[in-house]
């Protein structure tokens, strides 16, 4: 059974306890390696791999972590469909710790991290206006419904660099614009994912209020800790249910992100070029 979804864990998420038939399968790309082994098994009769984004032990920051190689692992994988599950701070009153909030936009406050599998002589540029895959956000939202958690359907996921928490002014000026989330990781992963014609959501777990709200002006590791372990056992579940429910094929163009974006001229890539991206562009660079 090929393995068609992909998982990936972010803070307090580090294990999916329904994981069966479990094997760890260590890959290297032409990007170095990913954050640690992929842990691959069966879960409600789906064949799932599991990656956790900061390492075993929770050794990675955010800007320490080689997405190229997290998402093209899961390529060579066979992945199609990537759900991520991540921490964020919440910009708005209505979205309270321990409610889970399915984006459908972010905004880039990150500074000079690597998001594209493109350059060193080939040149793309794919559609990213609408960065989270519908299908999936769909199937991921009610699959938090499902299990008894709050959920909120759409809104932007604001991605900071940190590793520092927000400024008070910062946390101002993303509610001012509207933004309703903010985390440290995501859109990279969605980029990258784009780029390899895999299918994205995050599932992005509201730990604490972010520094803006009188009550959490001092955002700290430790009350962060104590909402992630509940936020995680609600992930763990709505991650398997959203699973369950996934259809069989997909009916998205996250498949042929590709299709129009390749700009370079076929014989004028460099031969290296297409070798080591031959699980992205083979279809379309034979």
């Amino acid at each position: 059974m090929t393995v068609q979804i992909g998982v990936i864990g972010g803070s307090g998420l580090y294990d999916m306890a329904e994981l069966t038939d479990r094997d760890e399968k260590t890959l290297t790309t032409p990007f170095g390696d990913p954050s640690g082994p992929y842990l691959i098994g069966t879960l409600r009769g789906k064949r799932v791999a599991f990656l956790a984004r900061h390492g075993a032990g929770h050794r990675l920051l955010p800007s320490e972590l080689n997405f190229r190689a997290n998402i093209f692992g899961f390529k060579l994988l066979g992945v199609e469909r990537i759900i991520s599950a991540s921490a964020v701070g919440s910009l708005k009153q209505e979205y309270p710790p321990l409610d889970i909030v399915v984006p459908d936009q972010f905004f880039d406050r990150t500074k000079g991290r690597i998001s594209t599998f493109f350059g060193n002589g080939l040149a793309a540029h794919v559609a990213f206006a609408h960065p989270i895959c519908p299908e999936l956000a769909k199937v991921g939202a009610d699959a938090v419904a499902a299990v008894g958690a709050n959920v909120h359907r759409g809104g932007t996921y604001v991605c900071m660099e940190g590793p520092q928490f927000s400024t008070l002014a910062e946390s101002r000026l993303y509610r001012s614009w509207g933004m309703d989330v903010i985390g440290m990781t995501n859109l990279q992963e969605a980029k990258l994912a784009r780029e390899a014609e895999i299918c994205y959501v995050t599932l992005a777990l509201v730990t604490d209020y972010d520094c803006w709200h009188p009550e959490h002006d001092t955002v700290t590791v430790e009350m962060i800790v104590q909402t992630l372990m509940k936020n995680a056992e609600t992930a763990q579940r709505a991650i398997a249910e959203a699973i369950t429910t996934l259809p069989a094929a997909r009916s998205c163009d996250c498949g042929s992100a590709l299709k129009f974006a390749l700009i370079t001229r076929p014989d004028a890539v460099p031969p290296q070029v297409k070798k080591d991206l031959a699980p992205i562009i083979g279809k379309y660079l034979s």
